[in-house]
């Protein structure tokens, strides 16, 4: 029986590629620089050959396919959309130009033109999404044509199974196509896919159909019968692949290993993967500074107007809850009339959110200045200090106050396994008008699926959020 099989590009040539885009890429910055830039002429002695640069575009090269490679770029893609990737791509090429540009100018602050690593930063980026682009076109293309797809049998139609067809169905782009399904159970057929027989069937259907792959999405108690499935499939020289049946835990948090061939299966740690703490960090740190300097003048005149409002500090200063349960001081500009804290518990009856959080929407304590620092989120700028000395991230939970934390139940938790942030999924989806378990659910799906990408998602996500002011008061 012939096969087709995927031709999706493998990570080793993508890798290939990038190095040549790469460096055509370089070489094209240098070029616009010293070549092309209209209205300027490069003097004699600033003018640099570009066989001057060559050691710097070859430790870039390397210091970028590090970087994509500690965050995933170089590996399975088919559940990647393209915007995905081109996120990763873009921040990884960030980080990248950001190092070799402090690392240059510490060396040799005036022998390099930095007009040249901005362009590089550009051009690089634009050439890798579009090689990006190109490949998806590409297997597009072949899977139009029936050329490239894995044509899998699910087995199973119960919740389990219903779901994966249905995610299977809305996302053509994975490359998949369901032959069919089988169950013990007679079935009708769900809009095209058709019911094909039961579970005793897989071996011919397999042979019958040429079927890549099989899905089996049975409950756990079929265990018997998912043996005799993957036996037949190990005997047919079909991948086989198991949805596990786990209705506790979110499958993000599952840890697969095994000893001798015997697999383990328990609950992972939530920690970012290879490299990316470092990365998120070093983001963390140059966004951080280049954003409180820039924002220096607009923080002097919210400092000059909360003082003419009304009497008190400028700065408050909380004590909230960090990663793991450490407590942290937490700074932003005061919005409120001193004092505040001790009204909290007269108005705990006037609170309008759900679990251990207070809000209320024309809160009596909050100052004229004050509502409109909440209204645009400035009255935050201040945790970028909170960023800069490692207690806070860009990118995390909402850090909660002890009494919060201490009325958490044991999976509210798992919040505090990363740090907290100044943005984060639930600030860019709704706000305070989100419920707390809706809240915390957004929390812990972002630490079990953390990447670069992600981030720049989110802080890009976070200009409108702010800017509209839904769910800010």
């Amino acid at each position: 029986m012939s096969r087709k099989r995927s031709l999706v590009v493998p990570g080793l040539l993508l890798a290939l590629i990038d190095v040549i885009l790469i460096n055509l890429g370089f070489a094209f910055a240098w070029y616009v620089r010293y070549k092309l830039e209209v209205g300027r002429e490069v003097a004699a002695a600033d003018y640099l050959p570009l066989a001057d640069y060559y050691g710097i575009q070859a430790f870039l090269t390397v210091c970028l396919l590090l970087i994509y490679r500690l965050n995933g770029v170089y590996g399975r893609r088919r559940f990647q959309g393209w915007i995905d990737e081109v996120s990763g791509i873009t921040a990884g090429a960030s980080v990248g130009v950001a190092l070799i540009v402090v690392g240059v100018f510490y060396l040799r602050p005036f022998g390099y033109s930095r007009l040249v690593f901005i362009y590089a930063l550009v051009v690089i980026s634009i050439l890798l999404a579009i090689a990006r682009l190109a490949d998806r076109l590409w297997r597009e293309h072949l899977r139009r044509r029936g050329i490239g797809l894995r044509r899998v049998l699910i087995v199973g139609e119960g919740p389990l199974g219903r779901m994966l067809m249905q995610n299977i169905v809305a996302q053509p782009e994975i490359g998949y196509k369901i032959v069919g399904f089988v169950d013990d159970e007679p079935r009708q057929a769900l809009g095209r896919i058709e019911y094909l027989g039961t579970c005793a069937d897989v071996a011919r259907l397999v042979w019958q159909h040429e079927v890549d792959e099989v899905f089996i999405a049975l409950p756990s108690a079929s265990h018997l019968k998912i043996a005799e499935i993957l036996i037949a499939c190990a005997r047919q020289n079909v991948r086989f692949r198991i949805v596990p049946d786990f209705y506790e835990l979110s499958l993000n948090q599952v840890d697969i290993t095994e000893i001798n061939g015997i697999p383990l299966i328990g609950l992972r740690e939530t920690i970012l993967p290879g490299g990316g703490e470092v990365l998120k960090r070093v983001i963390d740190v140059a966004i951080a500074a280049v954003t409180l300097i820039l924002a220096a003048p607009l923080m002097l005149i919210i400092a000059l107007a909360i003082k003419l409002d009304s009497p008190g500090p400028v700065i408050v200063r909380q004590i909230r809850i960090g990663r793991f349960g450490k407590p942290f001081p937490f700074y932003k500009f005061r919005s409120m009339r001193v004092g505040a804290d001790k009204e909290l518990t007269t108005l705990q009856a006037h609170n309008e959110a759900d679990g251990p959080l207070f809000k209320m929407r024309n809160d009596p304590r909050v100052t004229r200045v004050g509502k409109w620092l909440r209204r645009f989120s400035l009255d935050e700028l201040p945790q970028l200090f909170d960023v800069l000395v490692g207690h806070m991230s860009l990118v995390g939970p909402r850090p909660g106050f002890s009494w919060e934390v201490e009325k958490y139940e044991d999976w509210h938790r798992r919040r505090l396994e990363i740090a907290p942030g100044i943005t984060g999924l639930w600030q860019v989806s709704g706000r305070s008008d989100l419920p707390f378990a809706e809240m915390a659910l957004l929390d812990i799906w972002y630490t079990e699926n953390w990447s670069l990408g992600l981030d720049f998602k989110i802080l890009l996500r976070t200009i409108p959020a702010v800017i509209l002011g839904h769910g800010a008061y």
